[in-house]
């Protein structure tokens, strides 16, 4: 590989990571166009329905001369398939671009190799797996979700420097956050959450925190709210339920309602992670973030059905409370705040994506 093939795909990487969040159920795309070492021309996917990356590059050149004699460097594989939009590989094409260098493949059903075919056929020279991995890491949501028909699963949560995730709480505790971490964490759960197109909690994480589960301290969508509770006794008043947004309660009461929200039935014999992913991945999302508490947590890591997770470990002790989950993993990366450090972990057994 190239340094400059690299340098400039990872340009293209750095412009698609712009658009996180906003893409569902499109990939982040990033595009650049290069004459004689030169960028002429970029673009990244901002939203589905709107211009593809390619589209916007080719689209900012300022004179389309150049262009037969230019090279155009994108993340993904161009779409060949009419959607909202018209195929990438048809412009590119039209265009009188010759060569094209590639990230990694779109895996999906409706590309799958078929864009570089057809930039082939029309006598394009085409390379492909530059910074393939990170590419892929990039869309680590948008493979998951294609290639193993589940959302991208993230589990995330807090404990004390003694191994807690909540201390002990009597009934008459007041209903807040036992906060372990301080306002940059809280503000980068923010960002987490806007990132995902799903959040799950379970109902005695409602109880206890009272929660709205939005994205107020970062731009960006509010994910869809999802509530494991095997009774349905959550009540419809919860703040969660009275601020705008669409809620969905995993509940094994068939006869529960919850004001505003979907009910979807469980019962006691199945798993319920296997249920919430099953129904994730019916309904067209690619991402969960799982916020809590350790009951829910625990469904996932039981059975493996985890990609990454978000651990902050705090400074305080707690001396007694409700204990962290235990989970192994790949350690990815990491970081320093002033109340916590925070790590990442990675599964590898379910992750081929980075």
């Amino acid at each position: 590989m190239m340094a400059d093939d690299a340098k400039f795909m990872k340009r293209c990487i750095e412009l698609a990571g712009k658009a996180s969040g906003f893409t569902y159920p499109n990939p982040m795309v990033g595009s650049v166009i290069v004459h004689e070492g030169i960028v002429i021309g970029e673009g990244y996917h901002l939203k589905a329905g709107e211009p593809h990356a390619e589209e916007i590059a080719i689209n900012s050149v300022t004179d389309r001369s150049i262009l037969p004699s230019s090279v155009l460097y994108v993340s993904l594989e161009p779409c060949s398939h009419f959607g909202r939009r018209p195929p990438c590989a048809d412009l590119i094409i039209s265009s009188g671009i010759k060569k094209v260098i590639i990230g990694t493949m779109d895996t999906s059903i409706n590309v799958s190799g078929k864009g570089i075919a057809r930039l082939k056929g029309a006598g394009c020279e085409v390379k492909s797996g530059v910074m393939e991995q990170e590419c892929r890491w990039l869309n680590r949501r948008f493979f998951t979700f294609h290639e193993k028909k589940r959302p991208y699963i993230i589990l995330k949560w807090a404990q004390s420097a003694d191994g807690y995730i909540d201390m002990e709480r009597s009934r008459d505790s007041e209903r807040k956050p036992n906060w372990i971490t301080g306002k940059a964490e809280r503000i980068l759960v923010h960002k987490w959450r806007a990132e995902e197109q799903a959040v799950l909690v379970g109902a005695g994480t409602i109880r206890a925190d009272n929660p709205e589960l939005t994205v107020r301290d970062w731009g960006g969508n509010n994910p869809l709210r999802l509530v494991l509770s095997g009774s349905g006794n959550i009540g419809e008043y919860e703040p969660l339920f009275r601020t705008k947004g669409h809620n969905v309660v995993f509940t094994c009461d068939g006869s529960a309602h919850i004001k505003d929200s979907v009910i979807v039935k469980m019962n006691d014999e199945e798993n319920a992670a296997i249920r919430i992913a099953e129904y994730l991945y019916n309904s067209g999302i690619q991402s969960v973030i799982v916020e809590g508490g350790a009951e829910v947590l625990g469904h996932f890591i039981l059975k493996g059905l985890w990609d990454e997770a978000r651990i902050f470990y705090g400074c305080d002790f707690f001396g007694k409370g409700i204990s962290s989950p235990e989970i192994r993993g790949k350690f990815l990366t990491g970081d320093k705040f002033t109340s916590s450090t925070m790590n990442v972990i990675i599964n590898e057994e379910s992750q081929n994506t980075g």
